[in-house]
């Protein structure tokens, strides 16, 4: 949608396929980063976009074992705004699309779910998809895959991927929240670990769980999952009953993974349909909209040239790759040490070492820095057409 919008606004005629009739879903990345309101901020959208309801979040904090920490302050970070913002995915979307449509180049399809890829002579021509009226075919000049973890456009292109690996997955779920819960995001301890995002009115919760290991706590019930939560978290204790079944409860089943080569003639992937990401820290959104900012930058003059090439399309990844590999490697190193406390039902503690840089800040300002602004913060450098005297559209993208 970021990318679809960008192009838009410089002029390309870009058609974006949302295989759903809404964004309405559940259990999304809604973590919104500095990063990404720095873009908000460049593109002139940050104040009506602080409009819709949304919570601030200027610095996370977390508890392991006993001790109280702060895993990422965001006061220090230099972008326009210091903190991170939580709102639904699905309002993020529509706030996207909203400000997209008012580029007579940018045209929505919803309910248009792609099937496959057409290809002409070695080269991406388009892509195919149903919609309630039957199939439907884009022929276009690049059809960028942005469609997630499961990508059917990565799937279908052929390109190679490099599986990094993951020890655990994911229960999300959502919980009543009250005034005066605490606030603390993180808590991990004995064997347990559960992450809490505020949510306004209700908690959206992740319990962490070891790799494979689901359907041994299925067949220990419902019952067992709220005492584990109830246990880790004891301010929800009155509230687990809300779980009522295994249907409150969705997996989200980790991948950590990228793609070995981002694209092919007539063809991009970006966001997790490139490198998926784990949920640590919530930054595969962010990251996704980095990689469509960069994506735009990069392609916005060619397509007004007239010629997008293959070397256009390895400039981006070149670009981007290696703050996604950066990124990659701190979560697997969290991942190893989050999979170290869930195999052992001993009291986990902050080593003495940390503890003292805990007392300074100093850590928590530095992970601040990189959740929220990331290794390579890109920034928008396309213009807006519609507001030169002359308007033109070149080329056409299928997104």
């Amino acid at each position: 949608m970021m990318l679809g919008y960008l192009l838009a606004r410089a002029g390309i005629e870009v058609v974006v396929l949302e295989k759903h009739a809404d964004f309405l879903r559940d259990f999304r990345g809604d973590t919104i980063h500095p990063s990404t309101l720095e873009v908000m901020h460049e593109l002139g959208l940050l104040k009506e976009f602080l409009k819709r309801p949304h919570q601030e979040i200027t610095e996370l904090r977390g508890q392991i074992g006993s001790v109280e920490f702060v895993p990422g302050d965001f006061s220090h970070v230099p972008t326009q705004c210091r903190f991170m913002v939580m709102m639904p995915q699905w309002d993020f979307l529509n706030f996207l699309a909203e400000q997209a449509q008012r580029y007579p180049t940018f045209h929505l399809r919803m309910q248009a779910e792609v099937t496959g890829l057409m290809e002409n002579a070695g080269r991406i021509a388009g892509v195919r998809a149903k919609t309630p009226d039957g199939e439907l075919e884009i022929r276009a000049d690049l059809a960028v895959g942005a469609d997630g973890r499961n990508s059917i456009v990565r799937d279908c292109s052929g390109l190679k991927v490099e599986d990094i690996g993951a020890p655990m997955d994911v229960l999300w779920m959502r919980m009543s929240r009250k005034p005066d819960d605490p606030d603390m995001t993180f808590r991990f301890d004995r064997g347990k670990a559960l992450v809490v995002l505020n949510r306004g009115d209700y908690w959206q919760g992740a319990f962490l769980i070891s790799k494979g290991s689901y359907e041994g706590i299925r067949q220990k019930g419902i019952e067992g999952l709220r005492a584990r939560i109830a246990e880790i978290a004891p301010f929800l204790s009155s509230r687990v009953e809300e779980l009522k079944d295994w249907d409150d409860i969705k997996l989200l089943t980790v991948r950590v993974d990228r793609l070995r080569q981002w694209y092919r003639p007539g063809l991009l992937c970006i966001g997790d349909a490139a490198h998926a990401m784990s949920p640590i820290g919530g930054v595969g959104i962010n990251l996704a909209i980095q990689d469509a900012v960069a994506a735009a930058n990069i392609l916005a003059g060619p397509f007004r040239e007239g010629a997008v090439t293959a070397a256009h399309l390895a400039k981006i990844q070149n670009r981007r790759a290696l703050p996604t590999r950066l990124t990659q490697w701190l979560q697997v190193i969290l991942q190893k040490q989050l999979a170290r406390i869930l195999g052992t039902s001993e009291r986990v503690e902050l080593p003495w070492a940390q503890r003292i840089i805990e007392r300074t800040k100093l850590g928590s300002r530095i992970r601040g820095r990189i959740l929220g602004v990331g290794f390579r913060p890109e920034h928008v450098k396309t213009p807006d057409v519609y507001q030169e005297p002359e308007r033109r559209a070149a080329g056409h993208v299928s997104l």
